[in-house]
């Protein structure tokens, strides 16, 4: 048997989510009079090539994206990917070649570019939160913070930067926070009746906030505990007291500046919605060729 480890697969994502979101914002862009600025000052027949590159070092996700704006604009144009997501890019370094007629180009660039320069940017400051944390076991964890309607794909780029996914909304795992424990009338009462409920495939995590509610929770029986906004020393001790029976979700007080040290007490993930909600925008652009 082989002891190599099992490399995960690339994230994907569904074609049918992308042609319908493209569509959707080029609808938005385009109104009921198309592009004026191209059809007033461009022939119709006149072609171009265009190359998108990055303006400064970082993470790409959403090229796939980018090239369906453009084929949905005209079906014509050719796209040629020169990068991946998942690829690590340099200032100056292109990403595509796009060549068709020029106002299907312009009509699709602002969409194009939209796109990947948010999940760009998300991947790259996921993969600075992955990075401090590469000589640990944890993962950094998105969460539910996400932009309404773009959560699949900030999700995507979240593991094109090397980060991990945790439940994709309400209704694939049950999560038990404060406000639930508070009307379900404690800990154990709340894992009851989510233990009643659940299927045997639905996780149960629950959120604790101290080490003698981590008790109720291991002896209850969960399947994940959450241990929120814990000083460095309690998530030590709480992590102790798991002994690895089950998955420790650390979470609050979590940035750039303390992912490491809160990685270093051995928790085996670590939830953030900095990564979806404070990541800049990658700086990438379109220019065109001139002859």
């Amino acid at each position: 048997m082989s002891n190599s480890k099992i490399q995960p697969h690339a994230p994907t994502l569904s074609p049918v989510l992308i042609k319908q979101a493209v569509i959707a914002a080029l609808e938005e862009d385009l109104g009921l009079a198309g592009d004026l600025t191209s059809d007033a000052t461009i022939p119709a027949d006149t072609t171009a090539t265009a190359v998108m590159n990055t303006r400064e070092d970082g993470t790409i996700s959403g090229i796939n994206i980018a090239k369906a704006a453009f084929e949905e604009m005209d079906t014509s144009i050719s796209f040629e990917a020169l990068v991946v997501d998942g690829d690590r890019v340099k200032a100056g370094q292109d990403i595509a070649r796009i060549t068709g007629l020029a106002r299907a180009v312009l009509g699709a660039e602002r969409v194009a570019l939209n796109y990947i320069c948010h999940l760009s940017g998300i991947a790259t400051y996921t993969s600075q939160f992955a990075d401090r944390i590469a000589h640990t076991n944890a993962r950094v964890c998105c969460t539910r913070k996400t932009i309404p309607g773009l959560r699949a794909f900030e999700k995507y780029a979240v593991k094109c930067g090397g980060g991990s996914n945790h439940r994709y909304g309400l209704d694939d795992a049950i999560l038990i926070k404060d406000n639930h424990i508070a009307v379900a009338g404690g800990v154990k009462a709340a894992i009851d009746g989510a233990r009643a409920f659940a299927g045997h495939l639905v996780k149960i995590e629950v959120e604790v906030d101290t080490l003698e509610q981590l008790k109720i929770v291991l002896d209850a029986g969960a399947d994940v505990v959450m241990l929120d906004n814990m000083s460095l020393n309690q998530l030590r001790e709480g992590v102790a007291m798991v002994d690895g029976r089950i998955p420790i979700e650390a979470s609050g007080n979590v940035n750039i500046n303390t992912i490491k040290e809160i990685a270093e007490t051995g928790v085996d993930m670590i939830s953030t919605s900095k990564i979806t909600m404070s990541a800049p925008t990658l700086d990438l652009g379109l220019d065109i060729k001139i002859k």
